[in-house]
């Protein structure tokens, strides 16, 4: 059975620190009873200090990164090396001076890789697939991390986009984001659903009514990030400001 549980850190620093830590805690304590282990990668400016407080984590090197694959919740359908990128940040925060085999890290296709977001996310749809247990559409993600926005948007999944009721593929384009830029790639929550673990991470008082409403279980397409879950633990990982508020 899934539970869910809610951690309060007093400051987003904080978050940062802690997160990084679970992170690499889970990732040990998982190697000791299985691998390949699968981490879904987030963007944001929580999502990348979270991977530069794990460069700087000395628990990083109890890691075995040979035995990690990374890949991403969404990212932003520009150019390679584009500073927007989630990847871009993310490779400059941790990833370049990790030991992990370059074929271990799964970014989502450029644009100039592919025509369109729609293209994009095909063939991430399927790369996810030749690394799925049984025509699972993607492998069982061991941990999810996810941001959530102000309009209690997830990955690239946005209040009132047709995206969310998207229940035939694993990665779908964005083509209208509210967020610039407007053309995004994102898995979808069948893609999602198959995660062991769902970690939201969320820091700032701008959060605050989005988390509140999320915790309550509003509607998905109104607050996105209500519409999910892990299949064993979902966890939200907050600073003081982003718990504060829980009104409608």
């Amino acid at each position: 059975m899934s539970s869910r549980s809610v951690v309060v850190h007093p400051t987003a620093a904080d978050l940062g620190r802690a997160t990084a830590a679970r992170v690499l805690l889970r990732l040990i304590d998982l190697q000791s009873v299985r691998r390949p282990l699968h981490l879904v990668l987030t963007g944001g400016t929580v999502g990348i200090d979270v991977l530069a407080q794990i460069d700087v984590s000395a628990l990083r090197e109890a890691v075995d990164w040979t035995g990690v694959h990374l890949w991403w919740g969404d990212e932003r359908f520009l150019p390679d090396s584009d500073p927007e990128r989630n990847e871009t940040q993310a490779r400059a925060a941790l990833i370049d001076r990790l030991p992990i085999p370059p074929e271990h890290v799964h970014p989502m296709p450029a644009a100039g890789a592919a025509a369109d977001p729609e293209g994009a996310a095909a063939q991430y749809a399927t790369t996810l697939a030749s690394y799925a247990p049984g025509g699972a559409g993607v492998p069982a993600f061991d941990v999810v991390l996810l941001g959530v926005g102000p309009d209690g948007h997830l990955a690239s999944l946005f209040p009132g986009d047709p995206a969310l009721d998207v229940d035939d593929r694993t990665v779908v384009g964005v083509r209208h984001s509210p967020k610039p830029p407007p053309e995004r790639v994102t898995l979808t929550y069948p893609a999602l659903a198959q995660a062991r673990e769902l970690w939201f991470v969320a820091a700032g008082e701008g959060k605050a009514q989005a988390v509140g409403r999320a915790l309550r279980g509003d509607d998905l397409h109104r607050t996105p990030s209500a519409g999910v879950a892990g299949r064993e633990q979902t966890r939200w990982l907050l600073d003081l400001a982003a718990a504060g508020r829980t009104e409608p």
